[in-house]
């Protein structure tokens, strides 16, 4: 799919905002698959549709969840978390996409898992410092992103998993896995 079409799917499913979250998700994504060697298209393609699903109501995405056998556990934690599998679902459903390595990254892109791949990494990292962003500790992930994809990505979920203990809300296992798998292999 090029990028004008799949662009204008995503900007009829999320607000004018979230578009232009995109639309920095996208560039960054695209930059850091140039820099680290992954598939540039198809980090374009994954980061223009990561948030595909941002913004269908909460019951629709819990019955998806539920009737695709997505982990239950999901259902338990903040509905943040929900609209990346989901997404990946009704991008393959709706859109036509079936590309493994494009869904993964849409599906992994809020909670990161075990052995990511490479796209995964990229459109998660791209996700959290895209230059729309502003958050303490942000600025410092953009400059580890320049010199080595793992650190920035370890740093990011650092800053993320205390931000989330600051504010006492549950952290989803998977980002602790994904956390603890980065750290070993370094």
């Amino acid at each position: 799919m090029e990028r004008e079409k799949a662009l204008a799917v995503v900007e009829k499913a999320i607000t004018k905002q979230r578009y232009q979250h995109t639309l920095g998700v996208m560039e960054t994504a695209i930059s850091l698959a140039e820099r680290y060697g992954a598939d540039v298209k198809k980090a374009e393609l994954a980061a223009i549709f990561h948030d595909y699903a941002k913004f269908r109501p909460k019951d629709e995405m819990r019955k998806i969840i539920i009737e695709q056998n997505m982990p239950k556990d999901l259902l338990e934690y903040n509905t943040e978390l929900w609209h990346a599998p989901v997404g990946a679902y009704l991008v393959e459903k709706e859109v036509g996409i079936s590309d493994k390595e494009i869904l993964d990254a849409i599906r992994y892109h809020t909670s990161g898992r075990e052995n990511m791949t490479l796209l995964e990494k990229v459109i998660y990292l791209a996700d959290y410092i895209e230059p729309g962003r502003s958050f303490p500790g942000v600025d410092e992930v953009r400059e580890l992103a320049q010199k080595d994809l793992n650190e920035a990505l370890v740093q990011s979920i650092s800053n993320t998993i205390a931000f989330l203990m600051k504010k006492k809300q549950p952290i989803y296992p998977e980002t602790f896995k994904t956390y603890n798998a980065l750290v070993m292999k370094n």
